[in-house]
C-alpha cells in the first residue's frame, strides 16, 4: 500500500545513554510541533511502564501523553494517517522491526521522531539504533554526567540484574558513566566497596 502525501519526511533520531536527556528532547520538539498546529502521534512500548502506563516521561519528570504497543508493528496499527509528526521513545524495546517502520513513515512524507539508547550495558551498539543513525536526516548526541567522576558520560552502567539485554529500570539498577569509568556488564567490586567501606566506617579498637 502507497502512502505517499506528497510532502517530504525525514527521520530525526537522539541517542546516548540514559540520563542525558533523550526523553526530554523528544518532548521538547513534539511540543514545538503541536505549537505550529501539526497532527502529532507519540508512541511508546508497553514494556515500560517505570514511570507512567500511557505518557512518556523523563527523568526529570517532563510528561507527554502517548499511545502503547506492544511491538513496531502497532505503530503502523494505530496511526491516524493524517499525523503529521510521529515520535518514538524507548526505540531499543521495539528491536529491529522499528527501522523499517520509520522508513515507512518518512518516505510518506512524516516527521518521525526517535530516541533511544545507542549502547547496551556492554557498551556494544544497540539494535535498532546503529541502522537508525545510518538512516536518519537528524542525528543528536546527548550526554550524561558520570555519577564517578564528573566527566562527560556517553555509557549506561548496568548495576544489577541479570545478563539480559533488555532489563527495565532506571534509579538504583543504572547509573552514567563515562568512558574511564565505564565496566562492561554489571560490576563485580560494587559488592567488595561495599564491605570495604563498612568496614572503615567501624570504631577503631583499643590497641593490645
Amino acid at each position: 500500500m502507497d502512502f505517499v502525501t506528497g510532502h517530504m519526511g525525514w527521520i530525526e533520531v537522539v541517542c546516548g545513554p540514559m540520563f542525558s536527556g533523550k526523553s526530554e528532547e523528544v518532548i521538547r520538539r513534539l511540543r514545538r510541533a503541536m505549537i505550529a498546529r501539526k497532527r502529532v502521534q507519540v508512541f511508546k512500548p508497553a514494556l515500560d511502564r517505570r514511570y507512567s502506563d500511557d505518557e512518556i516521561v523523563s527523568h526529570a519528570d517532563s510528561r507527554m501523553k502517548s499511545e502503547v504497543v506492544d511491538s513496531a508493528a502497532g505503530i503502523l496499527a494505530q496511526l491516524d494517517w493524517r499525523t503529521q509528526v510521529v515520535g518514538v521513545d524507548e526505540a531499543n524495546f521495539f528491536g529491529a522491526a522499528l527501522v523499517q517502520v520509520a522508513q515507512q513513515l518518512a518516505d510518506s512524507g512524516k516527521q518521525v521522531i526517535i530516541a533511544g539508547l545507542d549502547t547496551d550495558y556492554m557498551g556494544r551498539p544497540f539494535t535498532p539504533m546503529p541502522d537508525l543513525l545510518c538512516l536518519a536526516e537528524s542525528i543528536t548526541k546527548t550526554l550524561a554526567i558520570c555519577v564517578r567522576c564528573g566527566n562527560p558520560a556517553k555509557h549506561t552502567q548496568r548495576l544489577a540484574g541479570g545478563d539480559e539485554l533488555i532489563v527495565v529500570g532506571a534509579l538504583g539498577a543504572y547509573e552514567a558513566r563515562c568512558r574511564r569509568c565505564f565496566e562492561p556488564g554489571i560490576p563485580k567490586q560494587e559488592t567488595f566497596d561495599f564491605v570495604r567501606a563498612a568496614r572503615l566506617a567501624e570504631p577503631a579498637g583499643e590497641a593490645p
